[in-house]
């Protein structure tokens, strides 16, 4: 459900969708986490001050970035628990209640964005999804849910991200700055064994362009974890330097290709490994990633199927998610999938969640209006 209005200088939008999900215990609604019966995806107010700045105020779904699926630069909130229950690829973005101010000229354009209370990502705590918990050594789900202390104080724990981007010769630039915390939690409380999210500031830059035949991209982030600089806290996340490298090309007639690398870099590894508790698995100084997506659209681009697959060589690893998704009229949409998580250690990140691989059939009805 989508309603746009015009009002003068300003514009105004909102967007919710309305679901029911029968596994959950309760159907309260919490705009926050997206719980419950409604979950309101934006609400916001739009003004064009001049012909060179642009302000949006409210509830957004906000993202920047090159990566298909991964992300380094884009630390905006993102929606794990929908995504790995197999909801469309647009609802892993989840919203964030901020303050947009983007500056334009003919050199390069500023993006910034303001958030005064922290928005988390909607991570996996076991109420929905099961995972390994490394403090019982064992997957846990609705038994033994993960207690986390989220930073929500106003204007206390906010968020500041920034994007300069410009175009040359064909090619998108940026670069990128963040200061707030960890999006997942990252750390633990020794004294109450709460999961926290331990501050981070972030710099990274990204490109993107033509390459051969396709369309090349290229990203690179340095993770400071600001409550672990010396890497020498067990719990705490270590600082991290993350790449990632992606091409695209369509390989026939309406059937594109596309290839990922990407890389996470442990900072001051030697510590973390001394750190750690005895008998807990250690994480491997470099993560890597790699992903292929094959997308097909036929009978007027209504039909659409795609196949996406997340292996890590480092972990032995992966997560396949394949669907299919067909629309009827501009309201109705028909789609199915199959979202398949595998690996060898129980502790990975994919094949923690092996007990909830899942197939799945939706249907969508959307409507809105725009009032002139």
């Amino acid at each position: 459900m989508s309603i746009e209005r015009p009002a003068g200088p300003l514009n105004l939008k909102l967007t919710g969708d309305i679901l029911y999900d029968d596994v959950a215990d309760s159907h309260d609604i919490d705009l926050e986490t997206g719980a419950g019966y409604f979950d309101l995806r934006e609400a916001w107010l739009f003004y064009r001050p001049t012909d060179y700045a642009d302000l949006k105020t409210g509830r957004q779904v906000l993202t920047w970035g090159t990566g298909d699926l991964l992300f380094i630069n884009d630390l905006f909130p993102k929606d794990y628990r929908s995504f790995f229950i197999g909801r469309d690829e647009e609802y892993l973005k989840a919203p964030s209640d901020s303050i947009k101010l983007s500056l334009f000229s003919g050199v390069a354009s500023l993006d910034l964005v303001y958030t005064p209370r922290f928005d988390a990502n909607r991570y996996i705590d076991g109420s929905r999804i099961s995972f390994y918990n490394p403090a019982t050594g064992s997957i846990a789900g609705r038994d033994n849910q993960l207690n986390a202390r989220v930073p929500d104080d106003w204007f206390g724990d906010d968020e500041i991200a920034a994007r300069l981007h410009t175009n040359r010769h064909g090619y998108e630039l940026a670069a990128y700055g963040y200061t707030g915390f960890w999006k997942n939690p990252a750390g633990s409380d020794p004294a109450t064994g709460e999961a926290i999210f331990p501050a981070l500031d972030v710099l990274g830059a990204s490109a993107r362009g033509t390459l051969g035949p396709g369309i090349g991209n290229a990203e690179l982030g340095y993770y400071h974890s600001v409550d672990d600089s010396s890497g020498n806290d067990p719990d705490i996340a270590n600082s991290e330097l993350r790449f990632l490298a992606g091409y695209e090309q369509e390989i026939a007639r309406e059937v594109t290709l596309g290839l990922q690398y990407y890389l996470e870099h442990m900072q001051n590894y030697d510590r973390y490994r001394d750190s750690l508790p005895a008998g807990t698995p250690a994480r491997d100084h470099n993560r890597h990633i790699v992903t292929v997506r094959l997308t097909k659209v036929a009978l007027q681009q209504d039909l659409k199927l795609s196949v996406f697959n997340f292996y890590s060589p480092s972990d032995e690893d992966g997560y396949l998610r394949a669907g299919a998704s067909y629309r009827l009229d501009d309201n109705w949409t028909l789609s199915g999938g199959l979202n398949l998580f595998y690996g060898d250690e129980q502790h990975t990140f994919f094949r923690q969640f092996e007990k909830n691989s899942n197939v799945y059939t939706a249907i969508r009805y959307g409507f809105g209006t725009i009032d002139p």
